[in-house]
């Protein structure tokens, strides 16, 4: 499967197409569709400075919380738009988890695929982001919450392309969220963790080196508990640091501000 997910079909322009634009506050915003390899296209949502000049990237991914109204690419428009005055190109992106109805049409037997869809689909949104003007290669940050998080380590570890990551609230292993359901035991539970371990984020944390990594957790997180979480961190190569928020899983305002003045400052924003 890791094979697969190295050797993807990259963007090519006659896979977008705009379908919308506009100019505000100093920002140019474009709405997009990108057609897949896979017969299936998907929305992304770009924000960027109509100034002149060299800009760092960055591409968002955001959590799975079907509750939410922002369980989808809207979770990031207001910091990317801060980030795009600040002098980055940003990337939203629409994933599998998008569809609030995702996990319950789900099973185990899709989970291995549909991760290696979402890898190609991603290291696509970054060859797409890196591919407008002015954007500066070796400024380029990932940001993902929870699942966005998990396989951005995944991508990011076969493509080595970001230079910095922040990584939200996500749990190092897929059977963490894939054994929620539906139920398996015994010997069918075990082989779907032995299959899924190959492109577990714990596994492929190491290989983010020498990008450096910002961790954050929620304190309350039901679903990444402290343990899972320390494991993860510890799992990864320096340089890298960890910060704690009293917060549940979708963490909090302070959370935000702190991971906006890191981006700030690694990728050297005004």
């Amino acid at each position: 499967m890791l094979q697969k997910m190295r050797e993807y079909q990259g963007f090519e322009s006659k896979d977008l197409r705009i379908i919308g634009k506009r100019t505000e506050d100093g920002i140019e915003s474009q709405l997009l569709v990108i057609q897949t390899p896979f017969g299936y296209r998907r929305i992304v949502e770009q924000f960027r400075p109509t100034d002149e000049g060299s800009f760092a990237g960055i591409l968002y991914s955001h959590w799975y919380e079907p509750g939410s109204p922002d369980s989808n690419r809207s979770q990031f428009v207001e910091e990317a738009k801060e980030m795009a005055r600040a002098g980055a190109v940003c990337l939203l992106i629409e994933t599998l988890w998008s569809d609030s109805d995702f996990f319950l049409k789900r099973t185990q037997d899709d989970d291995l695929q549909n991760s290696v869809e979402e890898v190609v689909n991603t290291r696509r949104a970054m060859d797409l982001l890196l591919s407008q003007p002015n954007v500066d290669s070796k400024r380029f940050a990932y940001v993902g919450h929870d699942f966005g998080g998990m396989y951005g380590v995944l991508a990011g570890s076969l493509d080595q392309r970001p230079t910095h990551y922040v990584v939200l609230a996500a749990t190092p292993r897929f059977p963490d969220w894939y054994l929620y359901s539906p139920k398996l035991e015994g010997e069918a539970r075990e082989a779907f963790i032995r299959q899924m371990s190959e492109i577990d984020p714990i596994a492929h944390a190491p290989n983010l080196s020498p990008a450096e990594i910002f961790f954050q957790f929620g304190t309350n997180d039901p679903h990444v508990p402290k343990e899972r979480a320390e494991e993860f961190f510890a799992s990864a190569k320096f340089p890298k640091e960890m910060k704690w928020y009293e917060s549940g899983h979708g963490l909090n305002e302070a959370a935000a501000n702190d991971r906006k003045i890191w981006l700030k400052q690694k990728l050297n924003l005004s």
